[in-house]
């Protein structure tokens, strides 16, 4: 099995990674993490993102698994990461469907999110389009 966690730093997203090792501690883990495009944007700026983000990728592929191993407890245990470009829970529900996931694991909010929220608009919208089931974290 394929398990997708969406990651942005957050707590939730921290007890999205804790939860997928843990209970998935023999499938394929795809660490997804979501480079977020504003409303209103071009297609130049979604590619000056996407260039600014090839830019980066040597030190996010390196920054990622250290910040990875101190959530996990086996430290030594595999996993893939990759970035997208665009609206969170469009490239999350895009990547299961374009990459054989056979399910989500996301925080009930981001960053962004306020914790008094149950669950916010990117979790709820991956939640109802999602081809796949979905767990979320509080």
């Amino acid at each position: 099995m394929a398990i997708l966690v969406a990651y942005d730093g957050s707590e939730p997203a921290q007890k999205a990674v804790e939860h997928a090792f843990t209970t998935y501690p023999d499938d394929e883990i795809v660490l997804l993490r979501v480079i977020e495009a504003a409303d209103g944007s071009t297609g130049a700026g979604i590619m000056a993102a996407q260039e600014w983000l090839r830019d980066r990728e040597e030190e996010v592929s390196t920054e990622l698994p250290e910040e990875i191993a101190s959530i996990i407890s086996d430290p030594d245990r595999d996993f893939r990461t990759e970035t997208a470009v665009g609206k969170p829970a469009r490239e999350v529900v895009r990547f299961a469907e374009d990459n054989d996931i056979d399910h989500i694991v996301i925080g009930s909010h981001g960053r962004s999110g306020l914790s008094r929220v149950l669950l916010g608009s990117v979790a709820e919208t991956i939640v109802r389009r999602s081809p796949v089931p979905v767990t979320v974290m509080r």
